[in-house]
């Protein structure tokens, strides 16, 4: 799994969660007991937990997995210590390869939820991961998965052959032959609960909105954008370096908006009935 810096998690943790699709919290309610137990995976510096808990009635047991010790340090004593009703929330770490989650190893669990996770994924882990939380009856939602789609504005010739880069790239096979899914994730997710019977299946858009407000955001999203591209294809670095300065330049100076889509998705088991 990719591992990403504790000072660039804090740094879009504003942006994601604006972009958070609230529409998928209604339902949720309705499914949810009382007294629950979620599992977030891969859950970095605790952001979803931190965003998630507190909209959320009832006593919540929160499990969080992430390979790294040190942001599950930094999660662990960051989630909020009451929910939205008031009710207490309680939180342990579990350092652990979330690929290797089973249905056994969700018993009890009623919440499945991660952040910017299936985008790493293969086809076979995240049908894996389909497979454990359908057979284990838990609902879930996974949250900000890169969809592939940027708009930048004002536009720029170079603009769709460093996106194009850039999302072959999040397709790429790693170094340890695995084929990540990128922006075909939220599809292949959505079909894998769909062929497993789930019965409730929403997605929902959840797009990064970044105007002049967030130029160091922005800077550090281009720089990682067009880098991810230069990397994919290096035949682009000649024009993609003076591409990548004149963005730069733009974003300093407060004249550069970036739409980043992600997308959302909500599962409820087959076994429960949901209010409409």
């Amino acid at each position: 799994m990719t591992a990403f810096a504790p000072d660039w998690l804090y740094l879009r943790e504003p942006a994601d969660a604006a972009a958070r699709a609230t529409e998928l919290l209604d339902p949720l309610r309705s499914y949810l007991p009382q007294d629950f137990t979620v599992r977030d995976l891969g859950c970095g510096t605790g952001s979803l937990g931190r965003w998630l808990a507190a909209r959320l009635p009832g006593t919540q047991h929160w499990i969080l997995h992430d390979h790294d010790t040190e942001l599950l340090a930094h999660a662990q004593a960051s989630l909020p210590g009451t929910a939205l009703d008031g009710s207490p929330v309680d939180v342990v770490a579990e350092q652990r390869d979330v690929t290797a989650l089973r249905a056994a190893d969700l018993a009890g669990t009623s919440l499945v939820t991660a952040s910017a996770l299936l985008d790493l994924l293969t086809r076979d882990e995240v049908t894996a991961l389909a497979t454990a939380v359908v057979e284990a009856g838990c609902a879930a939602l996974f949250m900000l998965s890169v969809t592939g789609k940027v708009e930048l504005s004002p536009a720029d010739p170079l603009d769709p052959a460093v996106a194009a880069a850039f999302n072959a790239h999040q397709r790429r096979v790693t170094e340890d032959g695995r084929r990540l899914l990128g922006p075909n994730a939220v599809d292949v997710a959505a079909a894998a609960f769909g062929r497993l019977g789930a019965k409730v299946v929403v997605r929902a858009d959840s797009a990064w909105r970044l105007g002049p407000d967030q130029a160091e955001l922005q800077r550090q999203w281009l720089e990682g954008w067009v880098g991810a591209a230069v990397e994919q294809l290096p035949e682009l670095r000649p024009v993609a370096d003076v591409y990548l300065q004149r963005r730069l330049e733009m974003a300093a100076a407060g004249e550069l908006h970036a739409v980043i889509h992600h997308g959302d998705l909500l599962v409820l088991p087959p076994s429960r009935e949901v209010a409409a």
